[in-house]
């Protein structure tokens, strides 16, 4: 079996490269003798984006940007595991908040920014608040349904034995639940990039969104293009970090799947 799943694997992995790379290929082609202002050569927009990201721009816009993304992210989810596991464990307390969670999650954060422009000005406290508010949900959610879906035989065996509460929740409910917290941290990294690129276009001075619209207004449509693209690599790259590091949190639980099937 492990013989036949190795191959399968590389063969996976090179896909993955294959694809885009074909894809890239394609454009390329498509796009060598455009003339259109609006949809320049993919060659020019590559060598814009040598110009601008490799390494002009990265301490004025994508630190800036980045730190904005992860100090939002972070805040977001340690609320959410905080708040997450005392609603999961609490059956009482998550119907009372239930309401105000789902109230509070189905306002769009777009609709956000003004008030936080007013509340917070146009700072990076701003842009923070509104990345942590669009990230908190899905990690809250995935939290609480974990921790509430933990068996109940295995905390009553845990309790019948005398394990601290402490050592209860650290070594029982959040192991139970954290594929689950996972799946929610998963689904809000991309949130988190997406909110940071709204924030910075509005109200801003600097960042990844700031330059990809001022560059539509000043008609570097090149620039703009290569913006874009840095954006899309910054995508995959944190996608690819985060399964790395879920892989190695949860191996035990993929040991466990393969062991039950």
């Amino acid at each position: 079996m492990r013989e036949t799943s190795r191959p399968i694997r590389f063969l996976g992995i090179g896909l993955e490269f294959i694809v885009p790379i074909a894809l890239l290929a394609a454009w390329a082609l498509a796009s060598s003798n455009s003339t259109s202002f609006y949809f320049p050569p993919l060659v020019d927009i590559f060598r814009a984006f040598g110009d601008t990201w490799l390494f002009e721009r990265v301490g004025s816009d994508v630190v800036p940007s980045l730190a904005r993304m992860f100090a939002g992210y972070a805040i977001a989810v340690v609320a959410a595991v905080v708040i997450g596991v005392a609603l999961g464990l609490n059956k009482t307390l998550g119907r009372m908040a239930d309401p105000v969670v789902q109230f509070l999650r189905a306002i769009p954060a777009p609709v956000l920014l003004p008030a936080g422009i007013l509340l917070l000005g146009i700072g990076s406290e701003m842009k923070v608040a509104l990345i942590a508010f669009v990230c908190v949900w899905p990690i809250l959610l995935n939290t609480i349904d974990g921790v509430a879906g933990v068996d109940p035989a295995l905390r009553e065996t845990a309790r019948s034995y005398g394990i601290p509460a402490r050592d209860r929740l650290f070594r029982v409910v959040l192991p139970s639940a954290s594929p689950q917290i996972f799946a929610g941290a998963r689904i809000s990294l991309s949130l988190a990039v997406i909110m940071m690129v709204v924030s910075e276009m509005i109200a801003s001075s600097n960042g990844i969104g700031y330059f990809v619209l001022q560059s539509q207004r000043t008609y570097a449509i090149t620039a703009m293009w290569s913006g874009i693209f840095l954006l899309a690599i910054l995508g995959y790259v944190l996608n690819v970090l985060f399964l790395l590091v879920e892989r190695r949190v949860l191996r035990w639980h993929r040991g466990a799947r393969a062991g039950a099937g």
